[in-house]
C-alpha cells in the first residue's frame, strides 16, 4: 500500500529519489521504499489521511466555553437575550393611545 501511494505521488509530480533506469512509477516506489530514500512514516501518515472516511472533529474544551462566554458578555451579547426574543414587542403608541384616552373631559355645564 504503501509502494501504491508513493507510486500515485510519483506521478502527481513528486520527485524521484532514486534513478528512473526505465522503469515505471511502481517499481521506482519499491526501489525507494527498499533503499530507504523516503520517509516511510511520513508515507504512512499520508495514506491513513488518505483513506479515513471520518473526519476527526476537534472537540473544543472546557477553558474555550468559558473564554467564548466571558467575550460574550463584555461584548454585551446576554444568554438571557436568545429568551426575550420570543416575547412579542408592544406595537408602538399603544402607550399614548391608552394614555390619550385615559383622559378626563371637562364635565359640560348646562
Amino acid at each position: 500500500m504503501l509502494a501504491a501511494k508513493r507510486s500515485r505521488d510519483i506521478s502527481g509530480g513528486g520527485q524521484l529519489t532514486v534513478e528512473r533506469d526505465n522503469d515505471k512509477n511502481p517499481v521506482c516506489a519499491l526501489r525507494e521504499i527498499a533503499d530507504s530514500t523516503v520517509e516511510l512514516d511520513n508515507l504512512r501518515n499520508a495514506l491513513v489521511k488518505g483513506l479515513q472516511k471520518q473526519v476527526e472533529v476537534d472537540v473544543p474544551e472546557d477553558d474555550v466555553m468559558e473564554l467564548l462566554a466571558s467575550e460574550q458578555e463584555v461584548a454585551g451579547v446576554v444568554q438571557s437575550a436568545a429568551d426575550d426574543e420570543d416575547d412579542e414587542p408592544l406595537p408602538e403608541g399603544d402607550g399614548e393611545a391608552a394614555d390619550a384616552g385615559a383622559e378626563e373631559k371637562p364635565a359640560e355645564e348646562g
